[in-house]
């Protein structure tokens, strides 16, 4: 990798490590992971817990209420839903009119909620530990803005 590396142009190596989008989804993965390994006993991954956290604060809500709220599209966030329906976590039924699918949680999907939540409080107690609790609040008060400021500017 090093000999690689050491045959691109300087500018090429500095775009590729000072790139923010490569940057954040790398820190999202490794955080991922960190967090479905502590979650590993609940058998409730990172992003299935996010869904499902999601879908019981909204209560049964519109999938593309829920797409907005998660920032996602609707074609990504049903796929993710599926998951979640076939595992019988979440269940998708028609709203008020015949075009809305809403979500909501099944009994086995708060269940999987309560038995997840003291694991996610666990690995995120940690992630604020070896980040430092003040480091962590900037942290996510800074990526907060960040998407606010994008997403306040689609065309930029």
């Amino acid at each position: 990798m090093d000999k690689l590396i050491q045959k691109q142009p300087p500018t090429q190596v500095r775009v590729a490590w000072h790139c923010t989008c490569f940057n954040a989804r790398r820190a999202s993965r490794a955080v991922t992971q960190f967090y479905d390994d502590i979650m590993e006993p609940s058998d409730v991954k990172a992003p299935q817990f996010t869904m499902l956290g999601a879908v019981n604060l909204m209560g049964p809500a519109s999938v593309t209420r829920l797409a907005e709220h998660l920032a996602l599209d609707r074609t990504t966030l049903t796929r993710n839903l599926k998951v979640l329906v076939d595992q019988g976590l979440v269940e998708i039924g028609p709203g008020d009119d015949r075009r809305e699918r809403v979500a909501s949680l099944t009994e086995a999907g708060r269940d999987a909620l309560r038995r997840a939540t003291p694991l996610w409080h666990q690995a995120q107690d940690a992630i604020a530990e070896k980040f430092g609790v003040d480091r962590w609040r900037r942290m996510l008060e800074d990526m907060t803005e960040l998407a606010a400021l994008i997403e306040a500017e689609p065309d930029s």
